[in-house]
């Protein structure tokens, strides 16, 4: 796999195990790591997710999954390219994998003997928090000396935004309880995308909701950051999801960043935008 495919992120609806892109919160380039080459596994039914429809035969191989990783570094270090990190997202949820543990372990000892100063990234819609075990390994995870970064998803702050924005079946109080949870533990970083849904965008009570959530997480737990993104890629049920003017993220950020300065002066995250 050739590092200058890396705006490609296509290629791992084709069974790619790993693949390098250009990441617009990782600032450069962030080589992913996908746990299900075979078709998408997710819990959340997000209609601006940019996963299409495939299918492939291409079985998860923990083996095959070190040789590509290391390949990828390899060819990144020889092309003079910075590594801001590795990264599991993929096609799906990466808690819902079996191998997680082995493959966290796996990527943190290639990642310290290859690219030390790479991070490590897990992308997550925070459902996995909900069972013991899972809550248990990223909460050992996120500290030293793996340092594991957890960007949790948060798209809502009501159950009705929830419903439209990631229409899964699974309680939003419940999520939302067990993130608050696990911030009081680990530090996490949360990320928001921010589109509109059948035209319109989250009306002003479900914006001050979330700005609420947001508050109390950072008054109560370790927020890192928070990340807001627009919609950027195409997805498969376009144009049900849209992206919003630049202006309308620049303006909930300003408006999350006053809401947090007086809920929590001592504890306030940066809030990031990525349009």
């Amino acid at each position: 796999m050739s590092i200058g495919t890396i705006n490609n992120h296509r290629e791992r609806e084709k069974g790619v195990l790993v693949y390098p892109v250009y990441s617009r919160r990782t600032g450069g380039l962030s080589i992913g790591i996908n746990l299900f080459p075979v078709k998408k596994l997710c819990n959340f039914d997000c209609p601006y997710c940019e996963v299409f429809p495939f299918s492939t035969g291409n079985e998860f191989s923990i083996n095959r999954m070190e040789d590509d990783l290391r390949s990828s570094i390899s060819e990144a270090i020889a092309g003079g390219m910075s590594i801001g990190d590795i990264c599991f997202s993929g096609n799906g949820e990466p808690t819902m994998s079996p191998d997680l543990p082995g493959v966290l372990e796996l990527a943190d000892n290639i990642r310290s003997e290859m690219a030390p100063a790479a991070g490590l990234v897990l992308i997550t819609n925070g459902t996995g928090l909900l069972n013991q075990s899972t809550f248990s390994l990223l909460e050992k995870s996120a500290s030293v000396p793996m340092a594991l970064d957890i960007w949790l998803k948060l798209d809502a702050g009501t159950e009705q935004w929830y419903k439209k924005m990631n229409r899964s079946n699974l309680p939003f109080d419940k999520i939302t309880a067990a993130i608050k949870a696990f911030a009081t533990c680990a530090p996490v970083t949360i990320q928001t995308m921010l589109c509109a849904i059948d035209g319109s965008a989250p009306p002003p009570g479900k914006a001050e909701a979330w700005e609420k959530l947001l508050a109390d997480l950072a008054g109560h737990g370790h927020v890192r950051k928070v990340q807001l993104y627009g919609k950027a890629r195409p997805a498969p049920e376009d144009p049900l999801a849209e992206a919003l003017p630049d202006e309308h993220l620049e303006e909930r950020a300003a408006s999350l960043r006053k809401i947090l300065s007086e809920a929590a002066p001592a504890a306030q995250p940066p809030v990031e935008v990525y349009l």
